[in-house]
């Protein structure tokens, strides 16, 4: 595991700040890092780090969806039947 070991460091050297990340970029690194942590490719350090960064990025997609959603809105009509944009509906 010494070599897994040594990949983990070595990226998180050289990582990229998640806050420059887009949602598909973190959710890819995400997906990678859950397939490390499932497998037991890490040692407990990394296996950490790993969860710890994990975590980030999660925060980081939920973020970016909640921004997504403030932006959609949805169509709707008036009572007299013309098109108006509404905000989008808030969960429940």
């Amino acid at each position: 595991m010494a070599a897994q070991e040594k990949e983990v460091r070595a990226t998180g050297a050289g990582e990229r700040p998640i806050e420059a990340m887009s949602f598909e970029e973190a959710m890819a690194e995400l997906e990678a890092l859950v397939q490390k942590l499932e497998r037991g490719q890490l040692d407990l350090e990394a296996s950490i780090a790993a969860y710890e960064r994990g975590t980030a990025l999660r925060r980081h997609c939920a973020k970016k969806l909640e921004e997504a959603e403030l932006r959609v809105e949805k169509l709707g009509f008036d009572r007299e039947g013309r098109p108006t944009l509404e905000p989008f509906a808030e969960r429940s």
